[in-house]
C-alpha cells in the first residue's frame, strides 16, 4: 500500500548482492566438507562467473517477481520470502538450463551449485528476517516511521486505519481523517482534519507522508483535483479500491498499454506455480505411461478377447473454460452402451445431471474389473501429455451435463480438469451431485502444488480398495 523508502530498498539490494558474493564459498566449502571420495575440487575462480551471471539474473527476475517493487514496510514476512524463493529457483533454473545448453555439466560441479543456491536462498531469507528486526526495534524508538492521514470516514476509511493500526510493526501513525466537502461526519470530532476543499492548509499545517483516498468507487472522480494537489506538493498518494467483494478473489494491477488495469479471479494465477504443475504433469503422466506400458497393453487385448469393439473409449468431454476435446478410455461398456443409456434413465442412481448405475448392464465382465480398479482411466495420460488435462484436477463432465448445470456450478470449469481430484479420493459414487461440484470449487479456491501432492497420494489407497468405485 504504501511506497518503500528508497535508501530502504538500495541497502536491500546491497545486502542480497552481499549474500550472493557469500554463498559461492560457503557452498564450495560445504562441497569439500561433504565429498568422501576424494575427487579434487574445480578451482574457486572457475565459478564467479556463474555467480556474477546470478546476480545480473537476479536482478531482472526479481523484477519481475516483484521482490523489490512491494512496500517492505507493509507486506508480510512468508510473502516476502515466496517472492524470494520464486525469484531464486527461477535463477536456479535458469542457469542449470544455460549450462546444459552450452555443455558445461563437465567443468562444473552440480553439487557446488545446488550448495551454492540454496545456501543463497537461506543467505536471503535471513537477511530480510534481519532487516525486519532492525526496523521494528527503529520504530519502536520512534524512528523510520510514516504519517498518513485518510481522506473518507466511512466504512472503508475505518477499515484503512484498523488495519493499520493491527500493524505497529509497521511504523504507520495514523494523523486523522479529511472529509469529502459534502460528506456527514461518522468519525470522532478531533480526528477529523478539514475538509478535501482544505486539502492544501491541511499539508501546510500538519506533517503527512502519505494521503490514503478511501472513498466510495462513485466519488473518485470528485476526489481527482486532491489527488493532483498531493502529487503537486510531493505527499505520496495511495487509493484504496472497494471494488467487487469476494473473500478468495485475487486481484492484480497491470498494465495495458500504458492502461492501468484491475484484474480480478478466483483460479490460480501464479504462474510459476501453474508452470510447475505443468511440469509435473508432463514428468508424471510420462512416466507412468512407460512403466504402465505392460499393464495398458494387456488390457487392451483382454477387451479384445471380451467382447467385439475398439479397445479405446472416446467421449467428447467439456475441458477448460468450455473448452470440448476428446477424453480417451479403455473401453468398459458394450459397443452400443450409449444408445442403451436412454432406456436405463429411470434406474440412475446419482444425483443432478450425472448418470450412475451400481449393476449397469451395459458393462463388459472385464469392464467391471478395470473400472473397480481404476485401469479404465489410464489413457487418460495420453490427454495430459497433449495438455487436455492435468493429473489433478476436476473431472471432465459431458456438453448434455454442463448443459443442466446451475450457474455456480459453472466455475469448476474455470481450471484444467483432472485424471484424480479431491471427489475421487472422497468415495466417488458414495457423494451426491452437489457435494462433488462443492468439493471441485474448494479444490479450486484453496489450490496449491501441496494440495495436488496430497490428492496423488490419497489416490493411491483409494484405488487399491476400489472405494466408491462403480
Amino acid at each position: 500500500m504504501f511506497r518503500p523508502n528508497k535508501a530502504v530498498e538500495a541497502g536491500v539490494r546491497v545486502a542480497d548482492g552481499v549474500c550472493f558474493a557469500a554463498a559461492l564459498p560457503a557452498a564450495y566449502a560445504a562441497r569439500g566438507a561433504v565429498d568422501g571420495i576424494g575427487l579434487t575440487p574445480l578451482p574457486l575462480a572457475q565459478y564467479w562467473p556463474v555467480v556474477a551471471l546470478a546476480l545480473l539474473l537476479w536482478q531482472a527476475i526479481a523484477w519481475t517477481f516483484g521482490v523489490y517493487q512491494t512496500s517492505f514496510r507493509t507486506k508480510s514476512l512468508a510473502s516476502e520470502l515466496a517472492h524470494i524463493a520464486k525469484a531464486a529457483a527461477a535463477v536456479g533454473l535458469t542457469i542449470s538450463a544455460l549450462a546444459f545448453a552450452l555443455h558445461l555439466q563437465q567443468d562444473l560441479s552440480r553439487l557446488v551449485l545446488g550448495f551454492f543456491f540454496a545456501i543463497l536462498l537461506t543467505l536471503l531469507s535471513a537477511n530480510r528476517v534481519a532487516m525486519r528486526l532492525l526496523a521494528r526495534h527503529l520504530r519502536r524508538r520512534g524512528h523510520n516511521t510514516r504519517i498518513f492521514v485518510v481522506v473518507g470516514s466511512g466504512e472503508l476509511a475505518r477499515d484503512v486505519v484498523e488495519s493499520v493500526s493491527a500493524h505497529p510493526e509497521w511504523g504507520m501513525q495514523f494523523a486523522g481523517h479529511i472529509l469529502e466537502d459534502d460528506a456527514i461526519r461518522e468519525v470522532p470530532k478531533h480526528l477529523v482534519l478539514g475538509r478535501i476543499s482544505q486539502l492544501g492548509q491541511v499539508l501546510d499545517d500538519t506533517v503527512v507522508d502519505e494521503v490514503v483516498f478511501a472513498v466510495p468507487q462513485e466519488r473518485l472522480g470528485d476526489v481527482e483535483s486532491a489527488v493532483l494537489l498531493c502529487e503537486e506538493q510531493g505527499v505520496g498518494v495511495r487509493v484504496c479500491l472497494d471494488v467487487f467483494h469476494g473473500g478468495l478473489t485475487h486481484f492484480s494491477l497491470s498494465d495495458l498499454d500504458g492502461l492501468p488495469v484491475l484484474s480480478r479471479s478466483r483460479v490460480p494465477t501464479d504462474d510459476l506455480a501453474l508452470a510447475a504443475k505443468r511440469t509435473f504433469d508432463l514428468v508424471t503422466s510420462g512416466i507412468a505411461l512407460l512403466l504402465l506400458s505392460p499393464i495398458l497393453i494387456g488390457t487392451a487385448i483382454a477387451i479384445r478377447i471380451d467382447s467385439p469393439g475398439p479397445v479405446f473409449f472416446r467421449q467428447r468431454r467439456v475441458g477448460r473454460n468450455g473448452r470440448p476435446f476428446t477424453i480417451l478410455k479403455f473401453r468398459s461398456m458394450y459397443a452400443d452402451a450409449e444408445a442403451r443409456q436412454e432406456a436405463l434413465r429411470a434406474l440412475n442412481e446419482a444425483s443432478g445431471p450425472v448418470f450412475k448405475m451400481r449393476n449397469d448392464p451395459r458393462i463388459t465382465p472385464i469392464g467391471r474389473f478395470i473400472r473397480r480398479t481404476s485401469v479404465d482411466e489410464l489413457p487418460q495420460f495420453i490427454n495430459v501429455l497433449t495438455g487436455e488435462m492435468s493429473i489433478v484436477g476436476p473431472r471432465p463432465p459431458i456438453p448434455s451435463e454442463v448443459r443442466q448445470y446451475k450457474r455456480w456450478q459453472r466455475r469448476r470449469l474455470s481450471v484444467k480438469p483432472g485424471i484424480t481430484c479431491t471427489w475421487q479420493v472422497s468415495g466417488r459414487s458414495n457423494i451426491d451431485f452437489d457435494q462433488w461440484m462443492e468439493l471441485d470449487l474448494e479444490y479450486i479456491d484453496h489450490w496449491s502444488l501441496w494440495k495436488d501432492l496430497q490428492i496423488c497420494f490419497r489416490t493411491i489407497p483409494a484405488v487399491f480398495t476400489a472405494r466408491g468405485a462403480h
